[in-house]
């Protein structure tokens, strides 16, 4: 998959469509599949950057297992009192029980720097179904697998004994624990969809086309174009030694403002060592060609790169993933 962060508007429609279908069952109210976080931001879990796993050197990372506290818990709110107790005004929505400290959006919007050269971004993110996936290595049940039709990474529940390492190992934190069935569950990358021919929840329902899906390998669909030949996105701290599967385009920014209110060229509004940070040196080449082919547009050339990105045909975007769901007739097992 390759997500355009240039699209995201932060709107959740992505994590609410992976919701409703993947994560209602007991115990996996305060789970969220796929996240969309402000950056600059702590992220969900909270400082998952600071919590290691992953590889250094070809060797395992040690990491750190993030608490239910750490995702942010699924909180309750008093509806009973507020619309059917009788209280009038003197009641108003509030969460029951005790405050909460974080939550999954919890500093949504905030970003860095200062007015009037502040900034942020939205950063959605899944599990990366990595080629090298750390869970898969740490997992000492042997219950995670990768599969060899398509490389999507799963885990098997009936092997599974919740132990969590698989928890502490992956370095993104993209690994939730079931604390009714006792076993880690985490994004299956839609593989019952995928099968039919049909897109991912989270990408089919994107209003802004900022996702796209196919095979890495497959020269005639949209993530080989973008990720080798155009070399437009780029994985997610690569450093983390997973060889990650979804990809990103980099993040664009207005210029900035000067002391006198005029137009300032001479630096980014997103600083460059922030994104080198997120995506590796290689973000900075990506931001030139981006620059590039945006330019040529505007000289009123042609660009295959813009054309992509833009996505006309939304059947483009998903590699021969476009078959309309409605039209398949789902069991469930």
């Amino acid at each position: 998959m390759v997500m355009d962060l240039n699209k995201c508007i932060g709107c959740q429609t992505c994590t609410i469509a992976c919701k409703r279908l993947w994560t209602r069952d007991e115990g996996m109210d305060y789970q969220w599949w796929n996240t969309v976080n402000t950056m600059p931001g702590r992220g969900t879990p909270r400082d998952w950057e600071q919590m290691g796993g992953g590889f250094q050197d070809g060797k395992a990372r040690p990491g750190k297992l993030p608490s239910r506290r750490d995702f942010g818990e699924a909180w309750e709110f008093n509806h009973e009192e507020v619309f059917h107790g009788g209280k009038g005004d003197s009641v108003h929505l509030q969460v029951k029980g005790e405050e909460p400290d974080w939550g999954p959006n919890w500093d949504e919007d905030q970003g860095a720097g200062e007015y009037p050269n502040a900034y942020y971004f939205y950063l959605p993110r899944i599990c990366n179904h990595c080629t090298h996936p750390a869970c898969l290595e740490a997992c000492p049940r042997k219950a995670i697998e990768k599969r060899q039709e398509d490389g999507v990474v799963l885990i098997n529940e009936d092997r599974c004994r919740g132990y969590r390492f698989c928890m502490e190992a992956c370095p993104y934190k993209k690994i939730y624990f079931n604390h009714a069935e006792k076993v880690s569950q985490k994004c299956i990358f839609c593989f019952p969809r995928i099968e039919q021919g049909v897109a991912n929840a989270c990408a089919r329902q994107c209003p802004g086309r900022v996702r796209f899906v196919g095979y890495r390998d497959d020269e005639e669909g949209p993530i080989w174009k973008l990720v080798d030949k155009w070399k437009a996105a780029l994985p997610l701290h690569p450093e983390y030694g997973t060889d990650p599967n979804v990809f990103y385009v980099p993040p664009l920014a207005p210029p900035r403002f000067d002391e006198k209110g005029d137009v300032d060229e001479s630096k980014p509004r997103i600083p460059d060592e922030y994104l080198v940070s997120l995506f590796g040196p290689k973000v900075l080449d990506v931001l030139a060609l981006m620059k590039s082919e945006m330019a040529k547009t505007r000289a009123g050339e042609k660009s295959e790169l813009m054309d992509l990105l833009i996505a006309y045909r939304w059947k483009d975007m998903f590699g021969g993933f476009d078959r309309d769901p409605a039209t398949i007739e789902w069991v469930k097992s």
